[in-house]
Parts: C-alpha cells; structure tokens; sequence
C-alpha cells in the first residue's frame, strides 16, 4: 500500500481522480473494457468531481457497481446513495451501465442479484473512503473479513450513524437507519487497484489505526495493508496523527 498526503482536500481529489482515470484507461486499452466499483459520502466530494472531469476515458466501455446503500432508502431521500451517485457522477459521464443497489424491496434476493454481476467480472479500480470507525463501505467494527458474499446486509453501529448524521445527511440521529447493505471487505479486496480517498481531521484516528496498527476485524479499513496495489490519499489533516509525519 502506499500513501500520498495532499496539501488540500481539493488536490486529494484531484490526484485519486488522475491515478483513477489512468487505471481506467488502461484497462480499457488492454482488454477493452473496465468495470469500477464508486463510493459515496463526503469523503468522495472532491474524488467524484475531477474524476467526471478527467479527459480522455471512454466511458461507453465502463461498467460501475453501487459500494452500499441503506435498507429502507427512497431514492428521493437527501441521504441516498442512489442519488448522490446519479447526481455527482453517473448523470455526468456516459457510463455504459451502473449497477445500483435497490434496499427497499426483497433486500436478500437484491443482494444475490448484485452479487452476482460483480461476481462475472474482475474489478479494475475501487474507490473507496474510510470511515471515523474504520469502517469500509459499511462494514463496521467488528466486520466480517470471511464470508464470500458480494454483498450483504450489515447493522450500523453507533459511531457510524453518529458519522451519518454529523455529516448533515439527516435531521437527527434516530432518523439515521440502523441497516444497510454493503459490499463485504473480501469482494472489496478482490479489486485489482484500490483508490482511498480519506481527508478531514476527524478521520485521523481511523487512518493511524489503519496504517500503524495491526489488521483487525476491530479496524476494517487495515486490511488494506494486505492490498499490494492500495493507494491511500491523504490531506494534512487526516494524516496528522501518522509517526511518520509528526
């Protein structure tokens, strides 16, 4: 894994969106196609934003698959993955198809459907964020690093519903759901590059427990340690609490 510690949460996104991109060009030159996995919340603001601007990426040749969603969640919801999704980067870009995860209906059966498209091909670039609880995507402290499910049905837990509703996405914390479906760490690892976006100072205690400490279930995000082809992108904030740069 390597880690990049940007000057601004702006050049953050912008140098995750040009490695990003690069990935998706290349493997649509070599194997003409690339398939991406996109992750939501205000980590991702900036990352989205110069990834839809990068130039010369066919998006006519790439599929996108949906990173978690909350049971229960309209579309039409402020706090809806789908939304943010369709609003800051699929409406912006001609991707080919995006593979959303619907959770108000049948959420077993939505989960095997998902689970199986993503399970048909191999996943070229992730972009992903770490939570203030280490989680990632929505696997949550303690997460299950086993199981050999694309996706599956996760509980919240306090600290990040508490993150949920801090980030304005809802008007109290009892209105946060306390259920989603995410995709699991051993599907997220399966991705060929992984592209972290992590700034802001309240996520500086994640990112030390992630890089310094040892890979636990306890800190999701430290399996990363175990991705060869992780980078890990960093502002002054989110790295401040790193030896190796204190």
């Amino acid at each position: 894994m390597k880690t990049i510690i940007c000057s601004s949460k702006s050049e953050l996104g912008k140098q995750s969106a040009a490695e990003g991109a690069e990935i998706i060009r290349q493997a649509i030159a070599k194997q003409g196609h690339a398939t991406i996995i996109v992750a939501t919340g205000a980590s991702q603001f900036d990352t989205l934003a110069a990834l839809v601007e990068q130039p010369d990426i066919d998006w006519s040749k790439v599929t996108g698959f949906h990173l978690d969603e909350y049971i229960g969640m309209p579309e039409t919801h402020p706090a809806s993955f789908r939304k943010y999704l369709k609003e800051r980067f699929v409406d912006k870009v001609p991707i080919e198809a995006f593979h959303f995860i619907n959770a108000e209906g049948d959420v077993p059966a939505e989960c095997s459907r998902v689970g199986k498209l993503i399970g048909s091909q191999a996943v070229d670039v992730a972009f992903v964020g770490i939570g203030e609880n280490g989680h990632m995507a929505f696997n949550d402290p303690p997460a299950d690093f086993e199981t050999d499910a694309a996706y599956l049905i996760v509980d919240l837990d306090e600290a990040c519903r508490q993150q949920q509703f801090g980030e304005g996405w809802f008007d109290s914390l009892e209105a946060v759901p306390k259920q989603a479906v995410s995709m699991s760490i051993r599907q997220i690892m399966k991705s060929r590059h992984i592209v972290c976006s992590v700034p802001d100072q309240r996520k500086a205690e994640a990112v030390r427990n992630s890089l310094e400490g040892p890979v636990s279930n306890q800190v999701p995000a430290s399996i990363l340690q175990k991705h060869e082809q992780t980078t890990l992108y960093l502002d002054n904030d989110s790295a401040s609490l790193l030896k190796a740069v204190s």
